[in-house]
């Protein structure tokens, strides 16, 4: 059975393709040559199973999604008052280039801009640092977060720092304050190799569904950053992660997220998901046009929404097989990665007459969890297996499998 949650993915974005508003980064030569059709998006739950879609391979420059995961490398290097004595958290109701600082503190008012970005870079490791040092941190930090070894692409840092002159403003700006302590051309430097890090759109859901998961990388098990710290992270990009338009989005969308002028877009929900997105053309504040619209798609059709009533965190799932009879049990909140969990389940299940479906222990299930469930059931069946359903207090509802029918209770 093929899990349907890649069947969806395929759906949206072949639903969004024909959408070619916007245009690429046109102030950086590099990103203005991409490839404007490019098109891709990945899940990842924090079981660390990834379902992506589209042009998932294609590798494209990080750009200012990395400013999360520096921020989370500077709270470990130097702690939260340090860093909070040098960038803010308020969201700046700018956009992400202004010459944005406090009036009282002269601090960059958040992490997310880029005068707090650049702030953030020149804190990492310590305060006597070389510069090759701090590019080091981040590069293997966000290695780890992403679970294989990443690179800078020297092509586009060299296209950007050609076109650096206002970051350089910016950061000599922060040195005449004090905010600053480095060089400025230094800082500006390593921040702009920070940003040509190459990922692509499985790297970006594995490096955010490590926040979701309190900093623990789903596939290593390694515990990459304090769950105090990730809990920071997640704060920030949901306040001011989508620059001048933040507002809007944790309303309508409610996925706090992160996204970059090549065109990535990276979102997390605390205990349940990583997303990761890529499509080059931007919209009228720099975020990627049709990267929006998938997640305007996931928040609506999948409940993701942060703020979204009745969500909780999944408890475990387990199969075991009993002569011809595979058994499924859940227990707790079935929401997206439970579901998720069961449809793999499903689809990796030795070949047996009967799938048995043991809601016993299960407190409820979201409606995205609810769907997901009976749609795996719905193909268990059209694979001419015998469904079966254990709800002794019925909190799955109108169990349906699409065709008027039902499992066979027991």
């Amino acid at each position: 059975m093929r899990t349907p949650i890649l069947d969806y993915l395929d759906e949206v974005l072949e639903d969004l393709r024909g959408d070619t508003a916007g245009s690429t980064a046109q102030y950086i030569p590099e990103l203005a040559a991409a490839d404007p059709d490019l098109f891709g998006a990945a899940v990842t739950s924090t079981t660390g199973a990834t379902y992506a879609a589209g042009d998932a391979a294609v590798e494209f420059s990080i750009q200012s999604i990395s400013k999360p995961f520096a921020y989370a490398a500077a709270l470990l290097d130097r702690g939260p008052e340090t860093v909070l004595g040098s960038v803010g958290v308020e969201p700046s109701g700018e956009a992400f280039d202004e010459l944005s600082l406090e009036g009282d503190t002269h601090r960059p008012r958040n992490p997310m801009i880029n005068a707090g970005a650049i702030a953030t870079h020149g804190l990492l490791v310590g305060p006597d640092a070389a510069p090759e040092a701090r590019v080091e941190r981040v590069l293997d930090l966000f290695s780890r977060l992403a679970g294989r070894p990443l690179q800078v692409d020297e092509t586009v840092c060299a296209s950007e720092l050609e076109e650096a002159d206002r970051n350089l403003a910016i950061a000599h700006m922060l040195r005449t304050y004090g905010v600053l302590d480095g060089d400025p051309h230094a800082v500006v430097e390593g921040y702009t190799r920070q940003c040509s890090i190459l990922v692509d759109v499985r790297d970006l859901s594995m490096m955010s569904a490590t926040l979701a998961t309190g900093g623990r990388q789903p596939l290593t098990g390694e515990q990459v950053m304090t769950p105090d710290v990730a809990r920071q992270v997640m704060a920030v990009m949901a306040a001011a992660g989508m620059y001048d338009a933040a507002g809007d989005w944790l309303s309508r969308i409610g996925i706090p997220a992160k996204s970059g002028v090549a065109g990535g877009m990276v979102g997390v929900l605390p205990d349940q998901v990583g997303i990761g997105v890529f499509s080059p053309r931007l919209d009228a504040v720099g975020n990627s046009h049709r990267g929006g619209a998938v997640f305007a798609r996931l928040s609506r059709d999948m409940g993701m929404h942060l703020f979204a009533a009745g969500q909780g965190p999944p408890d475990s799932v387990s199969a075991r097989t009993e002569g011809d009879r595979l058994v499924l049990s859940a227990q707790g909140i079935v929401q997206f990665t439970a579901a998720a969990e069961l449809l793999d389940l499903m689809a990796g299940s030795a070949r047996t007459s009967t799938v048995e479906l043991d809601v016993s222990a299960v407190h409820s299930f979201t409606d995205v969890g609810r769907r997901m469930t009976l749609e795996g059931l719905r193909r268990l069946r059209l694979e001419e297996r015998s469904v079966a359903l254990r709800d002794p207090r019925a909190v799955l509802p109108d169990p349906d499998l699409g065709d008027g029918s039902s499992p066979e209770l027991l």
